[in-house]
């Protein structure tokens, strides 16, 4: 019988968790870590490509050590993005038909939406 020779264990390293943030916009939530590019609800105002935006509605905040709950929002905290693209969705097309009636409705809507990029968690 042939013995094997020991083997080295190798310890696995837990990779060094990423910072991120919940915050609320457009009714919605989103999960977002910094350099992170998403895409939102269009938000009321004058934007232009580059601007800054601020969301200091934070719900939570993770920076891999500490987790911080908001009641609802959590004060002072701020995740900063640039705006890098608005736009609008592709078109989706409602169809309202009834068989044997002759009605037939055909409307079409593209919804506006801000891409962002996230660059700091506050």
């Amino acid at each position: 019988m042939a013995v094997k020779p020991a083997q080295k264990k190798t310890e696995k390293v837990a990779p060094k968790a990423k910072e991120f943030a919940v915050i609320r916009t457009g009714g919605k939530q989103y999960k977002v870590s910094k350099g992170d590019v998403i895409k939102i609800e269009k938000i009321k105002g004058k934007f232009k490509e580059g601007d800054a935006i601020t969301f200091d509605k934070v719900l939570l905040v993770d920076n891999g050590r500490d987790t911080t709950i908001g009641t609802p929002y959590i004060s002072g905290a701020k995740v900063e993005a640039i705006l890098e693209k608005e736009d609008k969705a592709k078109k989706v097309t409602v169809i309202k038909y009834k068989a044997k009636s002759r009605y037939l409705k055909k409307r079409g809507h593209r919804q506006p939406y801000f891409k962002i990029k996230i660059s700091a968690i506050k």
